[in-house]
């Protein structure tokens, strides 16, 4: 309504959405006016987006903001961007590649890991045991034949 639109952000994100003050809808910059959380959603008003039909328009388009934009991540979370690229090792030292890419599925996320053969690890703590963003490096409990 009145150009307001609804996002469906990705787990963990909603409040990083609300305190940017503008955010990426494709290749466009937009300010926001105004966002807030409601329920499992983020609603908007952006910059422009006057009608309900401009707001229709906007259904589909990929959102992101800014990296400086986001508050710091806490002691021991980890914003998933920033895992792309560490190398992935097991507590045998065996190198097992560096992490490609994040996808979600139910209730944890998974990370692809590109090495000697890709692998989709799932980012719990019964298998991610330290990350170390200063040396790039994640170690996991994984066998490298697994």
């Amino acid at each position: 309504m009145r150009g307001w639109i609804k996002v469906a952000p990705q787990r963990g994100v909603a409040q990083a959405l609300v305190a940017a003050k503008e955010w990426w809808l494709g290749e466009e910059l937009r300010l926001v006016d105004e966002a807030k959380v409601h329920s499992a959603k983020v609603v908007a008003k952006l910059a422009g987006v006057e009608t309900r039909e401009q707001a229709l328009a906007l259904k589909g388009t990929t959102i992101s903001v800014p990296r400086a934009a986001l508050p710091d991540a806490n002691d021991g979370r980890y914003y998933l961007s920033d895992l792309v690229g560490l190398e992935v090792v097991n507590g045998q030292g065996e190198k097992l590649g560096v992490v490609r890419q994040w996808s979600t599925h139910g209730p944890q996320d998974v990370m692809e890991v590109a090495g000697d053969r890709t692998r989709l690890l799932p980012w719990v703590p019964a298998v991610v045991k330290q990350v170390d963003l200063e040396a790039k490096r994640i170690e996991v409990e994984w066998e490298a034949d697994w």
